[in-house]
């Protein structure tokens, strides 16, 4: 019987070899274990390597998977210096291979999964904690319209216009009563801090294991997963990016709480959030707690997602029950900081 991501190495070989310069088959291919959303692969030639990204197949949420803004946001962020793999092609045509996929180049270094680092020492840690920082910074320094990702999302309201959307999100997903998400989605929107107007690119799952390093160095080399991003706020990647702080420790949901950061050379939350600070020129964040809620939110509802697609047949994962199970203790996380 054949899987539904299973790829016609034949036919795409035929397909790339028309629209990639330099692009010989054969082509083999390996799926990634990784990859909740959407399903990548490692493509094989005689030459070399790339990376394939495409839509999962099945009936899918409204919005989502959008693969060809990923391939979007490659493609203008490579004349700026946030580091990312080169955008080789995108194919709209769901014939090819059964839905919307995209072509990048393969970039070749480590991704650290566990925040913790264990394999490095204390100074590498401290030091590859700041480089996350640093490209942070930088991919918030970017002028939107300079590289013409104007159109990319709207301007403004960020917050209000996300937790509606990932109220319906989580509203189209949902499988049973989850208090804690319900007591979420009546705080936020009551909580939610006059809009500032700050705006910048924001990556939507920026995190440690979407970093690729150097293999020798402490420097990223490719920021990895482009799926969520749009025009937000600068705020909403770094509160994200700090949830591991307040995460447990687990197979799926490898947190830093009750870790001891100083003895492990990682700064603490503070620390990184005042490192971002002065990169960007603020001297301090409001309402912290609301950004981390929204964050944990936000990450609950993706899950929550996974879960459904797992319910339906198209989580393109083994380990989707597992970020299934996390909903609710995500949001449980998520009210005690509001409190």
């Amino acid at each position: 019987m054949t899987n539904a991501f299973d790829l016609d190495h034949q036919r795409l070989a035929e397909y790339l070899a028309q629209h990639i310069d330099g692009f010989n088959g054969p082509l083999s291919s390996e799926k990634f274990a990784g990859g909740q959303s959407n399903p990548t692969y490692l493509l094989y030639t005689p030459d070399k390597k790339y990376v394939l990204r495409r839509k999962p197949p099945g009936k899918l949420l409204p919005g989502a998977h959008a693969v060809d803004r990923e391939y979007n946001i490659l493609s203008a962020l490579a004349t700026t210096d946030v580091p990312v793999a080169g955008a080789l092609h995108l194919c709209k045509d769901d014939d090819i291979i059964g839905s919307m996929f995209y072509v990048m180049q393969h970039m070749d270094g480590r991704v650290f999964w566990d925040p913790s680092l264990p394999d490095q020492n204390r100074q590498n840690r401290r030091a590859i904690y700041e480089e996350m920082n640093r490209v942070l910074a930088e991919l918030h320094k970017v002028n939107i319209d300079e590289i013409g990702l104007h159109d990319f999302g709207k301007k403004g309201a960020y917050f209000e216009r996300q937790i509606n959307t990932w109220t319906r999100q989580y509203r189209a997903a949902e499988t049973q009563t989850i208090k804690h998400m319900d007591a979420l989605i009546a705080w936020l929107p009551a909580n939610m801090p006059a809009d500032d107007g700050k705006v910048s690119i924001a990556h939507g799952d920026y995190r440690l294991d979407n970093l690729m390093f150097h293999h020798q160095q402490n420097s990223v080399t490719a920021v990895l997963d482009w799926e969520l991003s749009t025009i937000g706020h600068p705020y909403a990647d770094l509160a994200y990016q700090c949830m591991q702080y307040h995460l447990p420790r687990g197979q799926s949901m490898p947190g830093l709480a009750g870790l001891d950061l100083d003895r492990l050379g990682i700064p603490s939350e503070q620390d990184y959030v005042d490192m971002y600070c002065q990169r960007m020129g603020f001297s301090a964040i409001d309402n912290w707690h609301f950004y981390l809620a929204f964050s944990l939110f936000r990450l609950a509802a993706i899950c929550q997602g996974i879960e459904k697609r797992r319910q339906i047949g198209t989580a393109s994962s083994e380990k989707a029950a597992q970020y299934g199970a996390l909903v609710d203790p995500l949001s449980s996380i998520a009210i005690k900081l509001t409190e």
